[in-house]
């Protein structure tokens, strides 16, 4: 049987139609992600990410396959919590050096027609009329495959860095990025008319100036008096991506979310939080399945369950669990390196042990995967050190499909983001081994793109000539002909 982080089998699933699931791969354009210390495998050439030419093979790769998007993550600052320094993190390569992830995607988009691309931005530390500009240049050159994953950051090092003294409390941060969208949807929906442009050579007329408005926003925490600097692209809005699944961040992901990236330990902890979101949903008037749910998950493939493990193996000696615990604690802001390595682990949040820590840290040291009655740092870190938070599975295609299936039918999910041990292995197993199985069990409709050469929001809803927000996306209220002033 292959082995896997989240315990049981997956139910068998009655004769029916299914959901076509959407399949992001999961990255990170730096020398580490989330599997610490796999840049010294052989197989792995993570250390080639500063060149063009990596990221225009994993594209051809990804699109080779059918995946929906590369998605990828950011961070801005140095994991420093473990044992008081980022030493350890530095050390082992952990999410360091990072790049940015926004110039490599036009390269990417040259070689690839359906490929999308979700780029990690934060909406505490970036004035908002730059970011917009930004995106809307992606999306023309992209024609339409770019979607944005709104952080408000977690990280104390990243508001240093940013020459904060320390990052705006956590509730605080997603006010601010409420206020932030608003204004994004102001400059990408209202300034600019659907017909402004008219590019006229014999009037010399690019733009009717009637039909172009600056947007004065006078926010709590943002200022702007500016139209849009971008003639409307074809999504105008990107695809709202979000990841966070507190009480604040859910309300927000409600909101705002058009897809929203959650991982857990088990499919049992994550199907009430996805049942609270649509909820929460539903009540501010949106649809609650146009919200599509994508779980951390990591496959480890090979075509025999023999293979797969010998791949596994190999991992284990090229991880670093010490890397892994520097990484836990830049991102929980948890010190394990306090607790002896193999002593076992509060299983309370009212454990005299935790006292000094928060209820959310609380919560987050006494959750374990399903399965795992003995939990300690060491074991903690040598868990954490194979696909970082996400439930991994060690087999063949086929069993990894059925782990999946786990997730989709117990916690509603709509897709995934795949993640890897190692890059660009773990994307040529993907398209080799897992998608196969995926399309025999129904799950991939008929394995092409819902829309091909669409906009990544015509394929995450399969409409084709609908590349812009729906109706009952907030956003919507302050298009051009909508609002008469933004």
């Amino acid at each position: 049987m292959a082995t896997a982080k989240d315990a049981g089998n997956a139910p068998r699933l009655a004769n029916g139609p299914k959901k076509r699931i959407l399949l992001n791969a999961f990255d990170m354009n730096g020398v580490g992600h989330i599997s610490v210390g796999q840049w010294t495998n052989p197989d792995d050439k993570s250390l080639t990410k500063s060149s063009l030419e990596y990221w225009i093979h994993v594209a051809k790769v990804l699109e080779s396959g059918k995946i929906n998007a590369l998605f990828l993550a950011d961070n801005f600052g140095s994991h420093d919590v473990y044992r008081g320094s980022h030493a350890t993190a530095i050390k082992a390569g952990c999410q360091w050096p990072l790049y940015d992830p926004f110039v490599i995607i036009s390269a990417m988009a040259a070689v690839t027609t359906n490929l999308n691309f979700g780029i990690t931005a934060c909406t505490t530390f970036e004035p908002p009329f730059i970011l917009a500009k930004r995106f809307s240049t992606l999306d023309h050159i992209t024609k339409g495959r770019v979607a944005w994953n709104i952080v408000t950051s977690w990280s104390e090092t990243a508001a240093q860095a940013m020459g904060l003294e320390s990052l705006p409390e956590h509730d605080e941060r997603y006010a601010m990025a409420d206020e932030y969208v608003e204004l994004m949807y102001k400059l990408w929906e209202g300034s600019w008319a659907d017909d402004a442009v008219i590019a006229d050579r014999e009037t010399g007329v690019y733009a009717d100036p009637d039909k172009v408005r600056k947007i004065n926003h006078s926010g709590k925490y943002f200022q702007c008096k500016s139209a849009h600097q971008v003639n409307p692209s074809p999504q105008r809005t990107p695809v709202l991506f979000q990841a966070g699944m507190s009480p604040a961040g859910a309300q927000f992901g409600a909101k705002h979310a058009e897809c929203i990236f959650v991982s857990s330990k088990s499919p049992t902890l994550l199907a009430g939080n996805i049942k609270k979101t649509r909820a929460l949903a539903a009540q501010m008037g949106r649809d609650p399945q146009s919200i599509k749910f994508f779980v951390s998950f990591t496959p480890i493939l090979g075509a025999t369950e023999e293979e797969a493990q010998a791949k596994f193996e190999t991992f284990r000696r090229h991880s670093n669990p010490e890397g892994a615990l520097a990484l836990y604690g830049g991102i929980a802001r948890i010190d394990l390196s306090t607790f002896p390595l193999d002593e076992e682990l509060p299983t309370t949040v009212e454990d005299p042990a935790l006292a000094h820590f928060s209820l959310k840290q609380r919560e987050v040291i006494v959750q374990r995967p399903d399965g795992i009655n003995h939990w300690t740092p060491r074991i903690m870190s040598e868990w954490l050190s194979i696909g970082g938070n996400a439930s991994y599975v060690v087999g063949t295609g086929d069993q990894a499909a059925q782990a999946m299936e786990r997730w989709i039918l117990e916690a509603d999910v709509d897709g995934f983001n795949l993640s890897h041990v190692v890059v660009p292995q773990a994307w040529e197993d993907i398209v080799t081994y897992l998608i196969p199985a995926l399309e025999k069990r129904g799950w991939l409709g008929d394995n092409e793109y819902p829309v091909p050469g669409g906009t990544a929001r015509e394929n995450l809803y399969g409409t084709p000539g609908n590349a812009r927000l729906r109706p009952e996306h907030p956003g919507s209220r302050f298009k051009f002909e909508v609002c008469p002033e933004s």
